[in-house]
């Protein structure tokens, strides 16, 4: 099992043309055992960093080190990590037994007797000793996951490395192997770095994770801290689901005034001194709906979700969207009054992005530049 540090990581591609930088800069520390998950829109240099780790790419610039070792001009073989790739990448002409195995063959002096002893104790640990003789195309999607998984684990590496393992699943399937991956991990306490896009997933499974955009570490912290101190509005836009409310109001004498109306007088307004405007951002389960107040918005659509509503509502053209509970159903069309707590309120810089007030401070948070153990 390795810690891994990375420092100063470039990875630029040269298109012919022009020079297209895919991470920049990007350092962080990833402790023994954890589970750091690397999530951001597509196209953020998520899966480069994890190609860049696995060998699979050459660094411009920086370095990457296992427990304390220079690795960066390591081949990937060399490396001592076992990859899980979205497409499972498995053999159709082999059987489940033959996947699990092909790369003990190829890299490992042991004896056949000893392969299949391992072969048959890792199927045995992700319930599929029964499928050892079927071919990847008889099996359901979540069996060859299982299969993918099974010819990482039988390496026992140091690293395990996933890119989006699981988003050819159907929604119930992922949830259950979401689950099924965490304990896995936490049983094997190998260090991981898995790669999404998901951020339900990056929160649901990560010990840490990491925010990218544009190639660049946004900020990396526990789910909590993420989601409740985030360094800037794209964090805070990008991590949450339903996504935080966003308006743009301006400051007049310690109140916020922004489209359609809204109005917010502020008890503390320390944190927008020296700002003619701000970005206003409020959770969906912050606001509340009451009978009366100072601001309204129009009822669009009522989504029921069972044990709660969705209420998407508009006020001047910007859409807002509240999770309430689900006896709370107004008409679609109808007029509302809402209200929330100056706690939950989230201010950020118009021109910037960063924020200057979070639903909390009390969590600490890793910023741009920074690294967290």
């Amino acid at each position: 099992m390795s810690g891994i540090n990375i420092t100063e990581l470039d990875k630029v591609y040269d298109s012919g043309t022009e020079n297209v930088v895919a991470v920049e800069s990007l350092s962080v520390d990833i402790d023994h055992g954890e589970f750091l998950v690397l999530v951001g829109p597509s196209g953020c240099g998520k899966s480069t960093t994890l190609r860049c780790l696995a060998g699979l790419e050459d660094a411009t610039a920086g370095t990457i080190r296992f427990d304390g070792e220079d690795v960066t001009e390591y081949r990937a073989s060399e490396r001592d990590v076992a990859m899980v790739f979205q497409n499972y990448a498995l053999y159709p002409h082999m059987t489940v037994r033959g996947n699990i195995g092909f790369g003990l063959k190829l890299s490992t002096k042991l004896t056949g007797d000893e392969i299949e002893a391992k072969v048959e104790d890792v199927a045995e640990m992700l319930g599929i000793r029964e499928l050892l003789d079927e071919k990847p195309k008889a099996l359901s999607g979540g069996q060859q996951q299982r299969v993918a998984l099974g010819r990482a684990i039988v390496r026992e590496p140091s690293v395990f490395l996933m890119d989006e393992p699981l988003s050819n699943l159907d929604a119930k399937l992922r949830s259950e192997m979401r689950t099924e991956l965490q304990e896995l991990q936490a049983d094997l306490d190998v260090t991981t770095v898995y790669v999404t896009h998901d951020q339900t997933e990056a929160m649901a499974m990560g010990d840490r994770i990491a925010v990218m955009d544009g190639g660049v570490l946004q900020q990396v912290g526990s789910p909590e801290e993420v989601y409740r101190s985030p360094v800037n509005r794209f964090v805070a836009d990008f991590i949450g689901s339903p996504s935080i409310n966003l308006l743009t109001a301006d400051v007049e004498d310690g109140t916020l005034a922004g489209p359609g109306g809204f109005a917010y007088e502020l008890d503390d307004s320390e944190p927008v001194d020296g700002h003619e405007r701000v970005s206003v951002g409020v959770r969906p389960e912050d606001i509340e709906v009451v009978e009366s107040g100072r601001n309204a918005a129009d009822v669009t659509v009522v989504e029921p979700m069972g044990n709660e509503n969705f209420l998407y509502m508009e006020i001047g053209g910007h859409e807002l969207t509240a999770r309430v509970s689900p006896t709370v159903r107004p008409a679609e069309g109808s007029q509302v009054a809402f209200d929330f707590d100056e706690a939950a309120l989230y201010l950020f810089d118009v021109e910037t992005g960063d924020a200057l007030k979070t639903k909390t401070d009390s969590v600490d948070s890793a910023v741009v530049g920074t690294t967290q153990n």
